[in-house]
């Protein structure tokens, strides 16, 4: 799995998952992708190859339907909600967990 978690997500979620064999990064790894916006997080990802982890429904739903709408292909997205899944030091496993399966 080639991932890109969105900048909501600590990188010791996508260190744990290197760590079981996955190609996962964090835009919080990255110094160029830290602090932009979704349009360069989805930019980034594609020229990766990645799929994109966040929880920002509406803005990369925005840009799926864009980058559809041109005929382009995508590499996924996953969301997920703070309600089921809240970003806490002790759910990093349940993301690690989830993720991996």
């Amino acid at each position: 799995m080639r991932l890109l978690l969105d900048q909501h997500y600590s990188p010791t979620i996508a260190k744990e998952l290197r760590n079981r064999g996955h190609d996962g990064a964090s835009v919080e790894e990255d110094a160029h992708l830290r602090d932009r916006g979704d349009r360069e997080v989805w930019s980034h990802a594609l020229a990766e190859q990645r799929a994109v982890l966040t929880e920002d429904v509406r803005g990369f739903t925005l840009l799926v339907r864009e980058w559809t709408a041109a005929g382009e292909s995508h590499f996924g997205l996953i969301f997920t909600s703070p309600r089921a899944m809240p970003r806490r030091a002790r759910t990093f496993g349940l993301y690690v967990e989830r993720l991996d399966a």
